[in-house]
């Protein structure tokens, strides 16, 4: 099974960029989205999933804000939205697809001041006890999507400019750091541990996209009874670059 995650940047903008086009291409089985910044009603008059292509759609409160939404193309379950299954940002969105369960996250940004870092501090410190439960978990899991946190010197270009910048604080790092030994296996890192990068996010500012200059914020977790079946994970650059600021993460799984 191949599973896909995708900070599209706005699903309205990302269907007039080619979405639909990428995602044939790379042929995925499920798709993770976040920031969907829609409701289904808002989007493209006549577009809808074409079969056997379904979806569960968790979208915020505030029109053209945040949301997630999940698609596809095998059975599809849906498991709960947020931490106690009230969501107004539409950032959590739990799911299962066979005996795997998937778990589509968009953590809030805090780069543009400190009354959003403060709501990104307030969301991480939920998360990891939350997600606990689902690293211990004996079904296979993957927790997926954008997490606005580089982890290590390898996730960032240049590490000396971005360690005074939301993302890639000291105190982030380390909340990170204790995500992981809570029971989640970075299975990119895993299967690419000395590689720098890839990134899958880069500023719209200057040449950033151009010459790469971005940062890995975009992850596929696995709790320890999936990790043992990721077979491989990779970032398509080129679909990041010509739809998003973010790129797609795809994983394969036993």
């Amino acid at each position: 099974m191949r599973v896909l995650t995708w900070n599209v940047n706005g699903l309205r903008a990302a269907l007039k960029k080619g979405v639909e086009a990428h995602l044939e291409k790379i042929d995925p089985d499920v798709v993770l989205l976040q920031e969907v910044r829609a409701l289904v009603d808002q989007l493209p008059s006549g577009w809808s999933l074409k079969k056997p292509w379904t979806a569960h759609w968790n979208p915020a409160q505030k029109l053209g804000w945040s949301g997630t939404a999940t698609w596809s193309r095998k059975p599809l379950e849906l498991l709960g939205v947020g931490f106690e299954g009230t969501d107004l940002d539409g950032r959590i969105l739990r799911t299962r697809v066979g005996d795997w369960d998937l778990i589509n996250v968009y953590l809030p940004s805090g780069s543009a001041g400190p009354e959003r870092q403060a709501m990104k501090e307030e969301w991480i410190a939920k998360l990891l006890p939350w997600a606990k439960q689902f690293a211990e978990s004996p079904r296979p899991t993957l927790l997926c999507g954008d997490l606005n946190i580089a982890h290590t010197a390898k996730d960032v270009w240049s590490p000396s400019r971005a360690a005074k910048l939301s993302g890639f604080l000291p105190h982030e790092r380390e909340w990170f750091t204790q995500f992981l030994a809570s029971g989640w296996t970075d299975s990119l890192r895993e299967h690419l541990p000395g590689q720098q990068g890839p990134y899958t996010w880069w500023s719209n500012l200057g040449r950033a996209k151009a010459e790469d200059r971005g940062w890995r914020i975009d992850y596929v977790l696995a709790n320890a009874a999936g990790q043992g079946r990721v077979r491989s994970v990779s970032v398509n650059r080129e679909a990041g670059i010509a739809v998003s600021d973010h790129a797609p993460v795809i994983v394969d799984l036993d």
